[in-house]
């Protein structure tokens, strides 16, 4: 046998691995664009009156739940950013505290029932839709509570008009990972990566198929559980699918899975220069680390910390009472 028939005999099986390959994702392209509803039957997050107001900053459409049945500061709800993101991350929150004070929860550009329009998504125009609605709807100071990356969309709208945050209550946020400080030629580095992911997830020969794979009924559990100590919530988990299945879904999940909103420097540029006081609440969690908390609140009079346990990224859920005495607490001893 020569050698040019010793080499494409070894090269035939991955010839035919990435033939197979390439077949079965071709399959999952078709079966994506024909078979996949993305139309699916959407409930209300919160059983409350929803409304929809158009942001001043951002020009966009977003849509809030409100109880304002009772008097008091109010608490505004901001949730998470990932596949399936919705208020609903926040429902356990949201209907213990309505009736006891103004309650609202918005729903980010991108996710529920507010605008999903193919366009630029980036934590300023995250940051601008929080501010459009402590601005435009709440009126005044608030206590905020946010959720995961949500928490730096929060700080950073605390940070740049501080007289519509008057506390902020942070759970499980992103930011506190142990890291050196990012100079000038590593952020151009990041950022031309996500740059190069985004627009390799976003084609629009394969964007939908790909956001579908994880949008599955199976994905979505399978990522859920990594936030759950015990069993999934399954009204979390149907409404997770349900949000994920609707036209122009997939836009703003792109930007989070390319890594385009997360803010540079978080902890640095912007907790570290809050002057409201800070709650955070956390224990265990699957993509965030909290190496840097302990320093932050020994090092900063406002920061506070309370650890809920056993958690694991979404205590509102696995331990509503713990979390609630936690926030009481919390805005209790910043009003003595």
């Amino acid at each position: 046998m020569s050698k040019n028939h010793r080499k494409q005999g070894s090269l035939s099986p991955w010839l035919a691995g990435l033939g197979a390959l390439a077949g079965l994702a071709g399959g999952w392209i078709v079966y994506s664009s024909r078979a996949i509803n993305h139309q699916v039957f959407l409930p209300e997050a919160m059983d409350a009156p929803r409304e929809r107001f158009l942001g001043t900053r951002n020009s966009r459409f977003m849509n809030y739940y409100a109880d304002t049945s009772a008097a008091g500061r109010p608490l505004v709800l901001i949730h998470s950013i990932n596949a399936a993101a919705s208020a609903y991350e926040m429902r356990p929150l949201f209907d213990h505290y309505r009736g006891s004070r103004p309650v609202y929860a918005l729903e980010l550009p991108g996710f529920g029932f507010s605008e999903r329009s193919d366009r630029s998504y980036s934590y300023r125009l995250y940051t601008d839709a929080v501010l459009d609605f402590l601005a435009d709807i709440v009126q005044q100071p608030a206590d905020v509570v946010a959720l995961s990356l949500g928490s730096e969309f929060a700080a950073r709208a605390a940070l740049e008009e501080q007289g519509w945050v008057h506390s902020l209550a942070l759970i499980s946020p992103s930011g506190f990972t142990m890291r050196e400080n990012k100079g000038g030629s590593q952020r151009a580095s990041e950022n031309q990566f996500s740059d190069f992911l985004y627009n390799a997830l976003a084609s629009p020969l394969w964007s939908q198929a790909f956001y579908d794979l994880l949008a599955t009924r199976v994905s979505i559990h399978y990522f859920l559980q990594q936030s759950f100590e015990g069993e999934v919530d399954e009204g979390l988990a149907y409404y997770g699918y349900a949000s994920a299945h609707q036209p122009g879904a997939r836009y703003a999940p792109l930007y989070f899975v390319s890594g385009k909103l997360f803010s540079p420097n978080i902890r640095e540029e912007v907790y570290q220069r809050l002057t409201q006081p800070v709650l955070v609440i956390y224990d265990r969690d699957a993509f965030v680390s909290f190496d840097t908390l302990p320093t932050l609140v020994v090092q900063q009079d406002n920061w506070y910390a309370a650890r809920v346990t056993p958690t694991k990224g979404l205590p509102q859920f696995e331990q509503l009472a713990k979390t609630t005495a936690a926030l009481d607490q919390f805005w209790g001893k910043i009003e003595d």
